[in-house]
């Protein structure tokens, strides 16, 4: 019988983030940061199984600016369009919050090699004819 997976607003403990991370062979960061992070979220989508949380996503950000970051589907679970299900409801989340008049930038960094699954949800590869490449800074401490 086929897993019946259930979507819901609301944010992982950090033991389950670091039990996704983990599934995906992501590093994890320290205890502390992650809580404040999670509980930053501006929003945040997660899908189980049952009672076990299997993905998620969230997005960071000020309603005008937005990144969607974590987007986690345990690897037993990809395939079933459960990532396509997360990035879709954070993308409706952001359109529901932004005004009439108004505009919403969101951005993401892919995973190597995931540029096509977020390509097939509408994104688009910088750089463009509108925008140069996108850039980031790591602080290691």
């Amino acid at each position: 019988m086929d897993s019946y997976i259930t979507y819901h607003d609301e944010i992982p403990d950090v033991e389950t983030y670091f039990e996704l991370r983990s599934s995906v062979d992501w590093s994890v960061f320290c205890g502390e940061q992650s809580e404040k992070a999670l509980n930053n979220s501006y929003y945040c989508v997660v899908a189980k199984d049952g009672d076990s949380t299997v993905a998620m996503g969230r997005v960071v950000g000020d309603g005008m600016y937005c990144d969607i970051v974590d987007v986690m589907v345990k690897p037993q679970y990809q395939g079933k369009k459960i990532g396509s299900t997360i990035i879709n409801k954070l993308v409706e989340r952001i359109d529901e919050g932004t005004p009439e008049g108004g505009k919403a930038s969101i951005q993401l960094i892919a995973a190597s090699g995931k540029e096509g699954f977020y390509v097939k949800q509408g994104f688009t590869i910088l750089p463009n004819e509108d925008s140069g490449p996108a850039l980031r800074k790591l602080i290691y401490k």
